[in-house]
């Protein structure tokens, strides 16, 4: 199965996210801000990345996105977030402000999750 990596500062969810995902045969690793969330990706290789917007900075998850294209990061992003109910904007993929494969709002089931997750990582293998 794919190695994936959550980087979120709800640790709740990264757990119940993470749990889901095992239970399905992927690997799972977790980072909780966006620095350690960079370092994870250089050290994991993951297959896909779950990605939340809002950790210590307000859009640390669009930099991030943004930073990891920059560096010809091609995997999936999926960006999972609450920020529309937070900031009452709405934001979907955009190749250059949120440069992720899909935009999902937060709480996500989690039969939703494993779909999307199974999509992305279909579409990458192309």
């Amino acid at each position: 199965m794919a190695k994936i990596l959550i980087v979120d500062d709800d640790r709740d969810l990264v757990e119940a996210c993470k749990l889901f995902l095992e239970r399905e045969g992927h690997e799972v690793a977790a980072a909780y801000n966006r620095p350690d969330g960079m370092e994870a990706v250089a050290g994991e290789q993951p297959d896909l990345l779950i990605l939340d917007v809002m950790m210590e900075q307000p859009d640390d998850g669009f930099a991030m996105a943004q930073e990891l294209r920059r560096q010809n990061f091609i995997k999936p992003i999926l960006m999972l977030t609450s920020i529309s109910k937070v900031s009452g904007m709405d934001f979907g993929q955009d190749n250059e402000l949120v440069p992720v494969d899909d935009f999902e709002e937060k709480p996500i089931e989690p039969a939703k999750l494993l779909a999307k997750v199974k999509e992305l990582l279909e579409k990458a293998e192309g």
